[in-house]
């Protein structure tokens, strides 16, 4: 790997920790990234312009030596948008053909693809998916859920199957089930390319996921054919979507394995149940070691990085505080946070994945870490579900040793501790209290209103933060207006500019 890698990135979306994490991460090792034009990617479900990525990828290949690539932005328009365009199979398979165009003519690059397998969402949201999800989702849901019971489990299920087949319009369902089939040959034909040796590694991830539906389904056949190709070695199917170029980053400039020593926040972290995955945390943790290139190391004296998991109690719950299955007994925060204090005054890199909850960080574990040096950690991840955290977390380990920018390093550190803890955490829920009766879709009308709560509520924090945490470290903070990434309050966007103090 040259001193300066020049990375190519087309994320699954614009949203900062799909764009601007990865490149930050990448960029604080040195290297060069590049990323297509603005009207070239996809504005929430508006598709990006497939030809126009294709003709910038060509044209930049030249000059680059790895490609990060979200399959569904380069083939469908985006992550989003693949859940929606019409566009037919042969087509969808054909925009692939740039990939092997591209290591054709430059033996040289380094292609790492990410595949989505299309969720089945656990909301009706008729944004997001098509339209009609809006009204019939719970039904494709049961629907979902009853076809993988009756695949697995035979006979007995046929009635529960044919109930809920029953229950949905069937333009609707052969319709949903058109999209899946359509992307799912769309992996099918990625996994011909790594087969090939187009692809160096391959990861396919589980969107929103559960134990029972047909995104179990898909995965079971993508792992057959995987059997049947050999490609496992360079392979990874798993949950997970949004953080997935982060760990293909990882896995690219920093190829050698790492070893990772995970520590849990109650001796059955491990065991922790999660809502949008299909496994419990351990082995979601080691599904995220592995798609960046790590795995688990014996003790922490031996390991390259240590990855510190607060995990529930016994299982993850949507609304903070929980006493009945996430602040429980079986873990203990005040010990947990002793460990990391221990850990960063032995000069150990330390990434912190905070997955007690879904959709940002546990407020009483942030509190009880402000005692320590935050800007001293590796990394910190809090966001969405437990694999977005896990996956941005390792790779924020994984690449510590690499780093070369400092303030590059304290910028991406400090947008996710803004946007994963002060954000998602705390000032979402109170933007939202503000408001009269907002559609978690769509906030039509009162989105000012929310953009303008959100300044008022969040400046001062970050702020705060910066002063408390960062500013001491020789480096300077410019802070640009927060507003909403989409017309939602799922996500926020804070322009942070962290530069070495002159």
């Amino acid at each position: 790997m040259p001193p300066s890698p020049r990375v190519l990135l087309i994320p699954p979306d614009t949203r900062p920790p799909t764009l601007d994490l990865p490149a930050q991460l990448a960029r604080m090792t040195g290297a060069q990234v590049r990323v297509p034009p603005p009207q070239a990617l996809p504005e929430f479900f508006t598709p990006g312009d497939t030809d126009a990525l294709a003709a910038w990828l060509e044209r930049e290949a030249a000059d680059a030596d790895v490609l990060v690539v979200s399959i569904e932005t380069l083939c469908l328009g985006g992550m989003i948008p693949a859940r929606r365009v019409p566009d037919d199979v042969s087509s969808a398979q054909a925009r692939l053909g740039v990939l092997e165009r591209v290591k054709s003519r430059h033996p040289a690059v380094r292609i790492y693809a990410a595949g989505v397998i299309v969720r089945v969402a656990h909301d009706n949201d008729p944004h997001e998916e098509k339209p009609y999800y809006g009204q019939w989702g719970r039904e494709l849901r049961a629907y979902s859920a009853a076809f993988d019971r009756h695949a697995r489990h035979g006979a007995g299920e046929r009635a529960a199957l044919d109930a809920a087949r029953a229950a949905v319009p069937q333009d609707v369902l052969a319709d949903w089930l058109g999209t899946r089939e359509r992307n799912r040959a769309l992996h099918l034909r990625a996994l011909e390319l790594l087969h090939a040796g187009v692809l160096s590694h391959l990861c396919v991830t589980l969107d929103d996921t559960t134990e029972y539906g047909l995104a179990a389904y898909d995965r079971r056949l993508l792992e057959a054919r995987a059997d049947d190709l050999g490609v496992w070695e360079h392979l990874d199917i798993y949950p997970g979507a949004d953080e997935v170029p982060c760990a293909l980053l990882a896995r690219a400039l920093r190829p050698e394995t790492a070893r990772v020593w995970v520590r849990y926040s109650g001796t059955d972290g491990a065991r922790a149940g999660l809502l949008y995955e299909d496994r419990p945390a351990g082995d979601l943790v080691r599904a995220h070691l592995r798609a960046a290139g790590c795995v688990p190391a014996d003790t922490a004296a031996e390991a390259d990085f240590v990855l510190a998991v607060n995990t529930p109690g016994s299982r993850q719950a949507h609304r903070q505080p929980d006493y009945a299955t996430v602040d429980t007994a079986q873990r203990h925060l005040p010990a947990f946070v002793d460990d990391l204090r221990a850990d960063l005054a032995a000069g150990r890199t330390v990434s912190v994945a905070d997955i007690a909850y879904p959709n940002g960080a546990e407020w009483r574990l942030w509190r009880l870490m402000q005692p320590l040096s935050l800007a001293r950690l590796a990394g910190y991840s809090a966001w969405n579900t437990a694999g977005n955290t896990l996956g941005s977390a390792v790779a924020f380990g994984k690449l510590a040793p690499l780093v070369t920018d400092r303030a590059e390093h304290a910028g991406a550190l400090f947008s996710r501790m803004v946007d994963d803890a002060l954000y998602q955490g705390w000032a979402r829920s109170e933007v939202r209290s503000r408001l009269v009766d907002p559609s978690p879709f769509d906030l039509g009308a009162q989105r000012d209103a929310a953009e303008a709560h959100l300044r008022d509520v969040i400046t001062p924090r970050i702020q705060a933060l910066w002063d408390t945490h960062f500013a001491a470290e020789g480096l300077d903070l410019t802070a640009g207006p927060p507003r909403l990434a989409w017309p939602r309050l799922f996500t926020g966007v804070f322009p942070l500019t962290v530069r070495g103090r002159a």
